[in-house]
């Protein structure tokens, strides 16, 4: 099944300029009523999504998979998890969703694999020093009995990296003990890591995204770990690079392409990996993390456009995705950065002033250039959930003893329909997550019938990036601008006002309003915390 562009409008490089919407598939749409998101319930909406304006959907895993960590878990690369559907069914919404013009973007998780998978129990049973044992970092351990962990990596979720086996060897899991770390420097692990993209862009997928992609390869001598050892021992290391030059000579020969989640504070590093023979984009976690604060806001889009410039690469925008707290909570807090260890339960959020400054903060990064990711959700402005501590699923709330709420508010089932049993999600079982009562009024429906609501916002900012010139890859331009207020110019006249100050803000001259996120103040000036897209 050939790769289809998923824009006819678009060359070869659509990727550059697109407008991509990830789908977290337990929580998107339940086809079968059994409480979780599955892939009927996705095909069942693809009209919807077509409508937004999108132009590929990116599925988080949906693999067969013990979901110990919402199917970052995989067991089986090859098959989709009984709970979403079957492989036909994949097959099936990658060809209805490329009829609609939309194309699919699958995850990857290179860096470990599920204990569930067939090479870890065979680890396992085989026993120390076998073949089998090498696909993996199995090590005796420290202390005069091994009982000590071989070394002191810290956890990327709380708690240990080590897990000692009855055998009384260790394995390393950078993650949870049900997720371990695969050896990369063994050729079974490069071998099968290709075959499973050719697996997928056989079937058609327009490309793949890499969860985790700085991390999986080793130091091999594992040494211990000090805060600010450069280079750190498991993070950007050198041999990554040759794996994914390999990588992009298989999606080159599809026509695919990469995205990858690459979270490194070293500018010159991160570009790297978005060199021509490698990744095509990468994920840009400052902008998804950075407060509502101009200055903050205007130096992190410097920075990023300055990172990206010299290897050619198109920037990426994303204001949320399935791991960090919504955006409309997000902005309505004192703090209005995202920051893991920062997370707790019971911060003070007013979510009026957030949904206001998301409005905003969605025509400004719609309007930068590059590339656009949109969690699913966001265009309905939903607030983070606050999930009863006895139904959190998250590890990371588990791990941390009960301190961290975990990823589970941002996951909440969608709701499609205000007045249906669950919010229209399915029309069976309870989802596997509480819906909020109050979750009526951000209902897909009763949003297409408001021209002032969110989804509206969205589906009119979207129609206008496509048919407006100006938008998408090309060159930014600061313009003069009130304090607290940023104004950039695009290509062909395009102009793009956000005013983050407390006073209403005077808009330059314009031809033709486009889009507001808000009403303008009676005397034509821009409100706080209101952007708007004008023409020259």
């Amino acid at each position: 099944m050939p790769v289809v562009a998923p824009h006819p409008s678009r060359t070869d490089d659509w990727w550059r300029d697109a407008v991509i919407y990830q789908v977290y598939p337990r929580s998107f749409a339940d086809g079968d009523g059994d409480g979780t998101g599955d892939l009927a319930g996705v095909r069942g909406r693809l009209p919807y999504l077509a409508e937004l304006g999108v132009d590929a959907v990116w599925f988080t895993p949906w693999y067969a998979s013990p979901m110990v960590d919402g199917g970052y878990d995989v067991a089986d690369y090859r098959a989709i998890d009984p709970a979403f559907g079957t492989l036909d069914e994949a097959e099936k919404l990658i060809a209805e969703a490329a009829e609609l013009g939309i194309g699919v973007i699958v995850d990857i998780v290179p860096n470990h694999v599920s204990d569930q998978h067939p090479w870890f129990r065979a680890a396992l049973e085989a026993g120390p020093g076998s073949p089998e044992r090498e696909r993996f970092h199995f090590r005796p351990g420290r202390g005069e009995h091994g009982e000590l962990p071989p070394n002191d990596w810290p956890s990327q979720f709380s708690g240990n990296t080590w897990t000692r086996v009855p055998d009384g060897e260790w394995y390393l899991h950078l993650f949870t003990p049900e997720q371990p770390d695969l050896n990369w420097a063994h050729p079974d692990v490069r071998k099968e890591h290709e075959d499973i993209l050719r697996f997928w862009f056989s079937r058609g997928v327009a490309g793949v995204r890499i969860d985790s992609a700085a991390l999986l390869v080793k130091d091999p001598a594992l040494p211990d770990y000090t805060e600010g050892t450069d280079p750190c021992p498991y993070i950007d290391q050198d041999e990554l690079h040759d794996i994914y030059r390999s990588w992009r000579a298989i999606a080159d020969e599809y026509g695919a392409v990469f995205v990858g989640e690459v979270w490194l504070p070293d500018a010159e590093r991160f570009a790297r990996y978005l060199r021509p023979d490698e990744l095509h984009t990468a994920f840009n976690f400052a902008f998804l993390a950075c407060p509502w604060e101009p200055d903050r806001l205007r130096r992190t889009i410097d920075n990023t456009l300055a990172e990206h410039a010299p290897v050619g690469a198109p920037a990426t925008w994303v204001l949320c995705n399935h791991d960090v707290t919504r955006t409309v909570t997000r902005y309505g807090r004192e703090d209005t950065a995202f920051d893991f260890a920062t997370k707790r339960f019971g911060t003070p959020t007013d979510l009026e002033l957030g949904t206001r400054r998301a409005r905003a903060a969605a025509l400004l990064t719609l309007a930068l250039p590059g590339s656009v990711y949109l969690y699913q959700g966001e265009e309905l402005g939903l607030p983070e959930a606050d999930i009863p501590r006895e139904r959190i699923q998250d590890p990371m709330h588990l791990r941390s003893g009960g301190t961290d709420p975990g990823r589970d508010g941002c996951r909440v089932p969608l709701p499609w329909a205000a007045e249906a049993p669950w919010y229209g999600f399915g029309t069976g079982a309870e989802p596997w997550l509480p819906q909020p009562e109050d979750w009526a009024r951000y209902a897909v429906d009763r949003q297409s019938a408001d021209p002032e609501s969110m989804l509206a916002l969205y589906r009119e900012a979207m129609q206008l990036r496509r048919s407006e010139k100006g938008f998408g890859d090309g060159t930014l331009t600061w313009l003069p601008a009130a304090e607290g207020v940023l104004a950039f110019a695009r290509d062909e006249g395009l102009l793009c006002v956000v005013n983050l100050s407390e006073r209403p803000a005077a808009l330059p001259t314009y031809q033709r309003l486009l889009l507001a996120s808000g009403p303008l103040a009676a005397d034509g000036s821009l409100p706080s915390d209101t952007a708007v897209w004008l023409r020259a």
